[in-house]
């Protein structure tokens, strides 16, 4: 069974030439500018079919760029007591589905300095 061809491919094949691996028309060079992103991507559109596709190597900057400035989850979490000498603390939904978390797993603590506590997922 032949798999079907992906844009990336196609680009490649029309990189050289610049015409529609659709309808063999010319292809316009296009800058696309995207929100929070200082990298506009490359595209090659077709003005006759609609085709388009990105340059690889630009939309990979782009990609690199967002997940640069993604920022970790932060909720804010009371401190519960749990008997005499021992505090606890309940993982809010989010976190137990984000990291697929299940009663009884183990997980290990470090305490890199006095403000943040970090649990590794065995």
């Amino acid at each position: 069974m032949k798999l079907p061809e992906s844009n990336v491919d196609k680009h490649q094949k029309f990189k050289k030439s610049l015409t529609c691996p659709n309808c063999g028309k010319e292809l316009k060079k296009v800058n696309v500018d995207i929100e929070d992103v200082e990298t506009p991507a490359i595209s090659y559109q077709c003005l006759n079919c609609d085709y388009f596709s990105f340059e690889p190597e630009s939309i990979m900057k782009v990609i690199k760029e967002i997940k640069s400035k993604e920022s970790p989850l932060k909720i804010k979490q009371k401190i519960i007591k749990l008997s005499k000498d021992r505090l606890g603390m309940y993982f809010n939904q989010d976190i137990v589905k984000s990291l697929n978390l299940k009663s009884g797993e183990e997980i290990l603590v470090s305490v890199p300095d006095n403000k943040r506590i970090v649990l590794e997922i065995e």
